[in-house]
């Protein structure tokens, strides 16, 4: 009965989900109805307190740093100016001959650099609308184009990503955010090769049947017209120093520090190695808003106004994975969950790799987010994988990595909020665009992943 319990309560989160419900609403709802029906009735309320919102508030407590710098930075570098200059630079160097390919490039730089995936939509998607009808390029391939930039290899893949899929493992595994950087490399090669190829095909396709922009009303809107444009460089700058400030901090300077406080019963007796991957995206987030702010301070409207928008933008994006956590910590204490477990780590007996793999994608398909299956999963059962790779020597980077490009497979189903709001941005649907975000975002991620897993278990990490 508790497993039905917990496979009706999935269903039911991810039917819901689909449909608009709030995840804050339906997690704490759903993990109730899993204990009830496994006849733990009795014990609502405690598991609630105890358990629900024990994991709700300790993934919270451990991130919500990264998710108000990251959001505070994506909204400075909004106002700024900043991120349009990049975008609009891009294409405009790469112009009409790789408008697909600008459009990537504009967004892995951006998303890379710590810019959130909403707001590059809303920064690339004038620019892009304005170039792919001035080329006469179906206007339907534009998601496309954002999810492999945004959602993809910047995501999950390159190493030093600040991406919170990136940053997710690195307490559970103590890595940094470079882990297994080889095996990295070679899965966003894949993740933008095989995305280029296949909307590079679907754009012949396009053009042998005489398909153009298309006549669309929707979100219509002209790029910024009368905008004044900053400095490509200047606006480059604050992604420089996210991507090697995350670098230094971690590998050459907080090494440097005397960390041996943590020792203290103050500090919880953590390791540096537990904090020093999240310590060093911090400071590098950071300086990048200090230096945005210090050479906007008279063109951003309101500095306070954009930093006030940034700390609120960030409150329902941590506090929804947040609630995904604390559903799966709970689903963790049910007797039907040892049952689940233990079949799928049966799965690959003597290899954790794949049964990782699958478990951080299936948990992330049926919550409609990276994050909160990434979470979830490693929440109850991080400490069970840290365990079988010291087992079967793995090294904690490979690990860590397949855990990052598991959380980037099926997360990107129809009911994945980004995409849901992509498609809203760019005026389009699901009928018109899906297809192209499936491949993209979905499928080829899925074959990277695969490959890494061969590569990981045949030459371990590198």
């Amino acid at each position: 009965m508790s497993i039905f319990a917990i496979l009706l309560s999935l269903s039911l989160l991810m039917y819901f989900a689909y449909r608009g419900v709030s995840v804050l609403v339906l997690a704490p709802l759903l993990a109730i109805l899993a204990v009830v029906l496994s006849g733990q009735s009795n014990q609502t309320m405690g598991i609630y307190t105890e358990v629900f919102m024990q994991g709700l508030g300790g993934f919270a407590v451990k991130y919500f740093p990264l998710f108000i710098l990251g959001a505070i930075f994506g909204k400075l570098m909004e106002d700024s100016g900043y991120a349009y200059s990049i975008a609009h630079n891009i294409v405009d160097k790469l112009g009409e001959k790789h408008a697909l390919l600008a459009v990537v490039l504009a967004c892995s730089i951006l998303t890379y650099g710590g810019v959130s995936a909403f707001v590059v939509t809303f920064a690339i998607y004038p620019i892009a609308a304005a170039l792919f009808k001035q080329t006469n390029i179906p206007k339907r391939l534009i998601p496309g184009a954002i999810c492999i930039g945004a959602l993809t290899l910047t995501m999950t893949a390159l190493p030093g990503s600040p991406s919170i899929h990136n940053v997710i493992p690195m307490p559970y595994f103590e890595t940094d955010a470079f882990a297994a950087p080889g095996l990295g490399i070679i899965a966003s090669i894949v993740m933008l090769g095989g995305g280029m190829l296949w909307m590079n095909r679907q754009l012949r396709l396009a053009g042998a049947n005489n398909e153009g922009y298309g006549n669309h009303t929707l979100n219509e809107k002209a790029p910024h017209s009368g905008m004044d444009i900053p400095n490509f460089w200047l606006a480059l700058f604050p992604i420089i120093i996210v991507i090697v400030g995350n670098y230094a901090f971690s590998k050459m300077i907080i090494p440097l520090w005397n960390n041996s406080y943590l020792a203290d019963e103050k500090f919880g007796g953590v390791a540096l190695s537990s904090v020093i991957g999240i310590w060093a995206i911090i400071l590098s987030l950071f300086l990048a808003c200090v230096f945005v702010v210090a050479t906007n301070f008279k063109k951003i409207d309101s500095v306070a106004d954009s930093l006030n928008k940034g700390a609120m933008g960030s409150l329902l994006p941590i506090f929804n994975t947040a609630s995904e956590v604390g559903y799966g910590s709970v689903i963790a204490t049910l007797a039907g969950f040892e049952i689940i477990k233990q079949s799928l780590m049966a799965i690959s007996p003597g290899n954790p790799l794949i049964s990782e793999a699958i478990m951080i994608n299936v948990l992330a398909g049926i919550t409609g987010s990276a994050s909160g299956g990434l979470g979830i999963a490693l929440e109850i059962m991080g400490a069970n994988y840290m365990q079988l790779a010291e087992q079967y020597n793995i090294d904690p980077e490979l690990m860590h990595r397949i855990a990052s490009l598991a959380s980037g497979g099926l997360d990107s189903l129809p009911h994945n909020g980004a995409i849901i709001t992509m498609l809203t941005i760019c005026g389009l649907t699901h009928r018109e665009s899906y297809k192209d975000i499936f491949a993209v975002a979905v499928i080829i991620p899925l074959i990277a992943l695969i490959l890494v897993i061969i590569l990981g278990t045949l030459f371990g990490s590198f």
